[in-house]
């Protein structure tokens, strides 16, 4: 079988775009924002003083506390919960990261062996950007004729 795409990287599939982030002391009602107004659905978090990844928290774990909140909690309405629970409750920690140089098959076989919907990029023990299920949607997109990009 030849190599279709035997150079490509994880830098070559990472988008663009800006990357977003969060603190742990922010709520979570900001990160329902930040992943409302750029589309997304998984944000790094990052310590404030030094940027170091301290772990991610996507939109599944958002609805699962937001609807799964424990009964230590007061009851709060879903915008106060929101508003009152920190990030670092919520968050993931101990997250696997991948290389900005890493081939794009060990990229995706980490992702789909393991079931995850991102991986944090890293380049220089730095966070630089975030790799996603959507990022390889987007690179099948751009190299099959005929598969229009989605405008709204």
């Amino acid at each position: 079988m030849p190599e279709t795409f035997p150079n490509l990287r994880v830098r070559d599939l990472i988008s663009n775009r800006s990357l977003q982030t969060v603190y742990p002391e922010d709520n979570l009602a900001l990160v329902n924002q930040i992943m409302f107004d750029n589309r997304i659905r998984h944000l790094p978090v990052i310590d404030r003083e030094d940027g170091t990844l301290l772990g991610l928290i996507s939109h599944r774990d958002l609805v699962r506390h937001a609807l799964f909140a424990t009964d230590e909690l007061p009851a709060y309405s879903e915008d106060d919960f929101l508003s009152k629970t920190k990030v670092n409750f919520a968050m993931i920690r101990d997250v696997e990261t991948i290389d900005i140089d890493t081939d794009i098959r060990d990229a995706a076989t980490t992702m789909l062996e393991n079931k995850f919907g991102c991986l944090p990029v890293m380049e220089g023990g730095q966070l630089t950007g975030i790799l996603t299920e959507s990022d390889f949607v987007e690179f099948v997109r751009s190299q099959v004729p005929g598969i229009k990009r989605r405008t709204a």
